[in-house]
């Protein structure tokens, strides 16, 4: 018998997770006294749960649940009509939408709080782009990269409630990219530094990802924090 997993249409954002949607308890099996089947069994049972986990914002409903499973898998007759599934869905999806973009509007609003407040302290430089940059320390070594040069950075990126969200320091292995292949606040950022130098880069959110969630790990709309230290500028050869 086979499964019949969600549409891949209905699993397109698996990244946004409401754990709260479920007031469930787990069940504690025996599963050292498992045979092949109920292992297979727990397996499809999991991933299921796990995709329509990621989906669901309402107030889940075990019994109805598995009323469907055992229906899809009996192949009964759907007690639901699809139209009546796809209006639903839609309705939620639409709603999440609100949510989001409430969010990401209450954000910008921060956003111009936190930049203002950012800018007067000590140290921060502000350029005319809007990029707030600060020196931790410098080489004085004279070799800065251009937007056409290839760099290698140790670098950890933070929101502005300090969550790290990218670290190639805690991966303990230097990022190498062309300067002008990043978001426009390290293209302009990179240059201001000479190889040796640490410095903590304040990036507006039009000068990051804007509007655009590149993961869950950043939301829209957000400011990044960066402590960056170029480590050398690579040979193009």
């Amino acid at each position: 018998m086979k499964l019949k997993f969600l549409p891949a249409a209905v699993l397109s954002s698996a990244a946004l997770l409401s754990t709260s949607a479920f007031a469930l308890e787990p069940t504690e099996l025996n599963t050292e006294s498992f045979n092949n089947d109920q292992i297979l069994s727990y397996g499809f049972g999991y991933q299921l749960g796990l995709q329509v986990e990621s989906q669901f914002d309402g107030e889940f409903d075990l019994d109805v649940f598995t009323a469907a499973v055992i229906d899809a898998m009996t192949q009964a007759d759907p007690q639901v009509e699809a139209q009546a599934f796809s209006a639903a869905y839609q309705a939620m999806m639409e709603e999440r939408e609100a949510q989001e973009q409430a969010a990401a509007a209450e954000r910008l609003a921060a956003n111009d709080a936190y930049l203002e407040e950012n800018a007067q302290r000590d140290g921060v430089v502000t350029t005319e782009s809007g990029l707030q940059y600060e020196v931790v320390s410098q080489s004085g070594s004279g070799e800065s990269p251009a937007a056409t040069d290839t760099v290698r950075v140790h670098y950890t990126g933070t929101l502005t409630d300090g969550t790290v969200f990218d670290s190639s320091v805690e991966r303990g292995t230097p990022a190498t990219f062309p300067v002008n292949g990043v978001i426009p606040g390290w293209v302009e950022g990179l240059q201001l530094m000479e190889v040796g130098d640490k410095f903590n880069f304040t990036i507006p959110s039009e000068l990051a990802y804007g509007e655009q969630s590149p993961s869950p790990a950043i939301p829209a709309n957000s400011v990044l924090l960066f402590e960056v230290e170029l480590l050398e500028i690579v040979d193009g050869e």
